[in-house]
C-alpha cells in the first residue's frame, strides 16, 4: 500500500518532564485513519535522514514523528550538537523514554490516527527502542536497527544516564519485537544478538530477527559507507511487512 500524497513539517510535541520539544512529522494527505510511528534518531542526531524515514512511513500509509531528542541541546548544526550531547554522556534513558512516550502521546491525539503505535530506531535509537518497548507507555510493535549496547559486556559501560542494559528488561517487553542486524557489525555483535534471541526465548516474547551477510552497522543509511543497497532493500520489505501484519491488524 502507497500512497501518493503526504505532507511533512516540523511540529511541538510535550515530552519528558513537561518539556516541549521539537519533532518532525509526516504523514499520508489520503482520508482515514492510520497507524503512527515514532522514529528515534541515531548518535549523529536529528537530521536529514529522519525527516526521510518518516516520509517513507507517509508514503506507505502511516503518520510518523521524530522527536529531537537532543533539542535541550541546541539550537545549532546536528553535528555540533550531537557532539554536545556525547560529551556529556549521552541523552539519559528516563529522559529519553519520556520522550519518546510524549511523541507517540502526540500521534494519538490526532484526528487522523488509528490508536495504534510503533516505533522504530537506529544505531542507539536502536537501544533506546527496545527499552522504550520494554518500559515505555504500551508501543503495539517495535524495530530495532542494529541498537548497539543493548546487550552490555563491560560495566564500565553502565553510567549514570543508561545505568541498566535494557535486555534487563526483556520480561517487561510489551509488544512484538523486529531486529535488524549486520553480520559484521561489532556493536551489537553476532553474540550479542544470540543472546538477545535467547533472552526474548526465555521469557515467551513475540520476535523475528533478520541478520545480513556482507552488513555493518548502519546498513541502511544511505549516505554512509557501510550502506549496502542489498540488504537495506531486504529489511525495509522486512520493516513494511511488519507494522502491516501488527499495527494494521484488526
Amino acid at each position: 500500500m502507497t500512497y501518493e500524497g503526504l505532507i511533512g513539517g516540523e511540529v511541538e510535541f510535550t515530552g519528558h518532564n513537561g518539556d516541549t520539544g521539537n519533532a518532525y512529522h509526516a504523514r499520508p494527505t489520503a482520508e482515514g485513519r492510520v497507524p503512527g510511528v515514532v522514529v528515534i534518531h541515531h548518535a549523529p542526531g536529528w537530521d536529514e535522514w529522519c525527516a526521510e524515514v518518516c516520509r517513507k512511513f507517509a508514503q506507505h500509509g502511516y503518520a510518523a514523528i521524530a522527536p529531537n531528542l537532543y533539542f535541550r541541546d541546541g539550537p545549532g548544526a546536528p553535528d555540533d550538537v550531537a557532539a554536545k550531547v556525547r560529551a556529556r554522556g549521552g541523552v539519559p534513558d528516563d529522559q529519553v523514554v519520556g520522550d519518546v512516550n510524549g511523541a507517540a502521546r502526540w500521534l494519538r491525539a490526532q484526528d487522523n490516527s488509528s490508536g495504534k503505535v510503533g516505533v522504530i530506531g537506529f544505531c542507539s535509537g536502536g537501544r533506546q527502542t527496545y527499552l522504550v518497548a520494554c518500559v515505555g507507555e504500551g508501543f503495539d510493535a517495535a524495530v530495532n536497527c542494529w541498537g548497539g549496547n543493548v546487550v552490555v559486556d563491560d560495566p564500565s559501560l553502565l553510567t549514570p544516564q543508561r545505568p541498566v542494559a535494557p535486555i534487563e528488561y526483556t520480561a517487561t517487553l510489551s509488544c512484538p519485537v523486529l531486529g535488524l542486524f549486520g553480520n559484521d557489525d561489532p556493536n551489537p555483535s553476532p553474540e550479542h544478538v544470540n543472546r538477545l534471541e535467547a533472552a526474548l526465548k526465555e521469557h515467551g516474547k513475540v520476535y523475528e530477527f533478520h541478520r545480513y551477510d556482507g552488513a555493518g552497522h548502519a546498513f541502511m543509511s544511505w549516505y554512509r559507507p557501510h550502506y549496502r543497497v542489498e540488504q537495506s532493500n531486504d529489511a525495509w520489505k522486512k520493516v513494511l511487512d511488519f507494522y502491516g501484519r501488527v499495527l494494521r491488524a484488526a
